[in-house]
C-alpha cells in the first residue's frame, strides 16, 4: 500500500469496547468487522482521527510520536482495508471535497460509497446531468444526485409550479405559481448548496439526460438525444406506476424507439394511443412513496452509469414500481430489427451484460416479477 494514500474511516463506523481492552471496529450489521486485541484501546484515538486528510506516512509518524508501533498500526490499517472499513482518498479527492466545514460534513456520508467505485468521487464531481422535467420524480432525483456528489445538475422545465407538484424533497407548496425550473433549482440547492445549477453551454454535452416527464419516451426530444449520441434515461410515474428505464447509450443499446416498435408489434393500435398520451400535459400523479421510490431507483442507475461500477440494470430494460407491491417488475426491450438506430446489427455493444439473476432475457415487453438486480 502506498504511503501517500489518505486513509478514511467513516465517522459512523462503530468503535465498541468489551470492557477488557478489546475494541471491535464495525461488524454490527451485515458488513465485516475487525476485533483489535487487548491493546486495541491504545489505537482508538488514532482510529477516530482517520478523516482522510493525512497521508498514511503522516498517520504512522503521528502514531510513533504517540508511543505506538508504526508496524503494528500499518497492520491494523491493512486489516481495516481488507474488511472494507477503511477507504483511501488521494489528493484530488481532497480537493473535490475540501470546500469548508459545512460542505465536508455534508459529504462525509457520501464519500465512503463513492470511493469504492472505479470512478470514485472525482467522476461524480466532474459529471454533468440534465433532468428534463421538474416533476414529483425529477426534482427529488436532481436533489439526490446533487447530494450524492454529482458536480453539475441542471433541471429543465418551461412550466409553472402547480399545487399538485409538491413532494417531499422536491417542489413545495410555497412554490406554487413560480417557474418550475427555478423552484427545482432551489430544491437542489437545499440538498447541496455548492452544486453547479447553471444550464450547460450550447457547445457542451451532458454526461446523461434524465427524461422525467410522463410519457417522455414518446417525446420529440428523444430523437435529438439519439442523433447527438447523448445517453438518456427515462424516470417517471405513469398513472400510479413508477417507471425507470430504459437507459439508452446511443449506438450501443436498444433505443426508446425500439421499445415503441415492440409495443406496436404487440398492439397495432399503440402509435395512435401513444399520440393521445402526449397530446397534453397530464396532471401530477403517483403517491409520494411511488415518486420517491422511483427517484431513488433512478438515482441508483444514474450513479452506476457515472461511476462505471457495474452495468446499470435498466440497459435495454424498464423497472416498474407500484407500491404497496414490494418487488419491482422488469420488462426487457432488446434492439428491434426495424429501428434505424442500428443496435440490432451490433454484435457486441448491442448486448449489454445481463444480470446474473436473469440469465436468459424474456421476450420483449414481458414482465419478470421481483427482479433483484437494479444496478450499482
Amino acid at each position: 500500500m502506498s504511503d501517500t494514500v489518505h486513509p478514511l474511516l467513516p465517522v459512523a463506523t462503530p468503535l465498541l469496547h468489551d470492557g477488557h481492552g478489546t475494541v471491535q471496529v464495525g461488524g454490527v450489521d451485515a458488513a465485516d468487522g475487525l476485533v483489535l486485541g487487548p491493546d486495541g484501546a491504545a489505537v482508538l484515538a488514532l482510529l477516530r482521527g482517520l478523516d482522510g486528510r493525512r497521508a498514511q506516512r503522516t498517520v504512522l509518524g503521528d502514531a510513533a510520536r504517540a508511543g505506538l508501533d508504526p508496524e503494528t498500526v500499518a497492520q491494523v490499517l491493512d486489516g481495516l482495508r481488507n474488511a472494507g472499513l477503511v477507504v483511501d482518498l488521494d489528493a484530488t479527492d481532497l480537493l473535490a471535497s475540501d470546500t469548508g466545514p459545512a460542505a465536508a460534513a455534508r459529504t462525509a456520508a457520501e464519500l465512503p460509497t463513492a470511493l469504492t467505485r472505479p470512478g470514485g468521487w472525482r467522476a461524480r464531481r466532474q459529471a454533468a446531468v440534465v433532468v428534463d422535467g421538474a416533476t414529483r420524480v425529477g426534482t427529488p432525483l436532481a436533489a439526490m444526485l446533487a447530494a450524492s456528489g454529482v458536480g453539475r445538475v441542471t433541471v429543465r422545465d418551461p412550466g409553472l409550479t402547480a399545487a399538485g407538484d409538491a413532494v417531499v424533497g422536491g417542489l413545495t407548496a410555497e412554490d406554487e405559481g413560480r417557474p418550475r425550473a427555478l423552484a427545482a433549482a432551489d430544491a437542489v440547492r437545499r440538498a447541496s448548496p455548492l452544486t453547479d445549477l447553471r444550464p450547460l453551454p450550447t457547445d457542451a454535452v451532458a454526461d446523461l439526460v434524465v427524461l422525467a416527464r410522463p410519457w417522455a419516451a414518446s417525446d420529440p426530444l428523444v430523437a435529438g438525444l439519439q442523433r447527438s449520441g447523448v445517453p438518456h434515461l427515462v424516470a417517471t410515474v405513469r398513472g400510479q406506476t413508477g417507471v425507470v428505464g430504459p437507459l439508452v447509450v446511443p449506438g450501443a443499446t436498444s433505443c426508446l424507439h425500439c421499445a415503441d416498435l415492440h409495443r406496436r408489434d404487440a398492439d397495432p393500435r399503440w402509435p395512435r394511443l401513444a399520440a393521445q398520451l402526449t397530446a397534453a400535459e397530464p396532471p401530477a400523479s403517483g403517491s409520494t412513496v411511488t415518486c420517491l421510490l422511483t427517484a431513488a431507483t433512478a438515482a441508483l442507475q444514474v450513479l452506476a452509469f457515472l461511476d462505471g461500477s457495474a452495468a446499470p440494470g435498466v440497459l435495454e430494460a424498464t423497472v416498474e414500481l407500484r407500491p404497496p407491491h414490494s418487488g419491482p417488475r422488469v420488462r426487457r426491450w432488446p434492439p428491434h430489427a426495424g429501428c434505424p438506430c442500428g443496435a440490432a446489427g451490433s454484435t457486441t455493444a448491442g448486448n449489454p451484460p445481463t444480470p446474473a439473476s436473469d440469465p436468459v432475457p424474456p421476450p420483449a415487453g414481458t414482465e419478470r416479477p421481483r427482479q433483484g438486480t437494479m444496478g450499482g
